[in-house]
């Protein structure tokens, strides 16, 4: 039978082609599958950046808005600080003026002026009020001090690195103002036991430095379930590198959420008590700055976060 045989070649054409229609389509749907699944987790990814990119955003307006409000409130206390300080020099003059006045008292003794003096003086309890006044005085200016310091804590905090321009700052001064912002999320629930070491400025962006140290207070305050707890922070630094520590005596995170408590959106807290994006953007905060987070916990002894970042950026080759 001849090679050209055209029954040959048709029995050919008839077996060959459906199996390679088959293969095509196989193929076909195997790649379309592929490139579904590429293009869903691309999606992921971008979701996940839209949401630390509006978190990011928002943190920035807040930031903003509390340093404007820092700025309004520090004018009046501003004045106000100035004149206290006003107040107790004329108080002291008129103390001044009313010993005076005490001394020449007996020589009025047996007239109607030494008299109503001494009525006037029991009234008022004269006394009690050259003791009492100074004591409000002082009790006073340290009250405005201290929302004085609160308000520049604020402003510290708050700083909007808008020009993303990198600054040498003290960390030791950063932790002590969030520390100051964080305070009624703290004091109820924890001793705060600072072990400062030695740290030089270190080149960084300090607002969002600061939003890494109020990531982990909070979250080290909120894993406390006893009555009270402690909340240790350590610095220390070596030739090159400096880090902070932040460790609580709360319940522990367990073994199986510790590879994912960077992931966003993931958090162990109760609905509505947490986003999950704390850690998440903390985590992409460090990056930014050629550092590295570690945690380290054991349930029922407690969590440590370890921060450790360079003194300056690693120069590009």
């Amino acid at each position: 039978m001849s090679s050209h045989d055209p029954l040959l070649a048709e029995s050919a054409n008839t077996t060959s082609s459906p199996l390679s229609a088959a293969d095509v389509t196989a193929d076909r749907v195997k790649e379309l599958l592929r490139s579904n699944e590429e293009l869903m987790q691309l999606n992921a990814k971008l979701s996940d950046a839209q949401d630390k990119l509006m978190q990011s955003e928002k943190m920035a307006s807040i930031g903003q808005l509390a340093a404007g409000v820092a700025h309004e409130i520090n004018n009046p206390i501003g004045f106000i600080f100035s004149n206290f300080g006003t107040l107790e020099r004329y108080l002291g003059d008129l103390f001044q003026m009313l010993a005076a006045y005490e001394e020449a008292e007996p020589a009025l003794a047996g007239t109607p002026a030494a008299a109503r003096l001494r009525a006037l003086r029991e009234k008022i309890e004269l006394d009690f009020l050259k003791e009492d006044i100074p004591s409000l005085m002082a009790e006073s200016k340290d009250g405005i001090t201290r929302v004085r310091n609160i308000v520049q804590n604020l402003k510290d905090f708050s700083r909007v690195d808008t020009s993303q321009k990198w600054v040498l700052a003290d960390l030791h001064h950063g932790i002590d103002s969030t520390l100051n912002i964080v305070n009624n999320e703290i004091k109820y629930k924890a001793e705060v036991v600072k072990a400062y070491g030695e740290l030089p400025d270190i080149e960084c962006l300090p607002s969002e430095l600061n939003q890494v140290f109020m990531n982990l207070l909070v979250n080290a305050a909120h894993a406390i379930q006893a009555d009270r707890g402690v909340i240790t922070i350590s610095t220390g630094a070596d030739d090159s590198r400096v880090w902070v520590e932040i460790q609580d005596t709360g319940e522990g995170i367990a073994k199986e959420n510790l590879g994912r408590i960077f992931d966003p959106f993931f958090t162990t807290k109760a609905v509505g008590k947490g986003t999950g994006l704390g850690l998440s953007l903390s985590y992409g905060i460090v990056k930014k700055h050629f550092g590295s987070i570690d945690v380290f916990s054991e349930q029922g002894v407690g969590t440590r976060f370890r921060v450790t970042l360079p003194i300056q950026h690693p120069q590009e080759v």
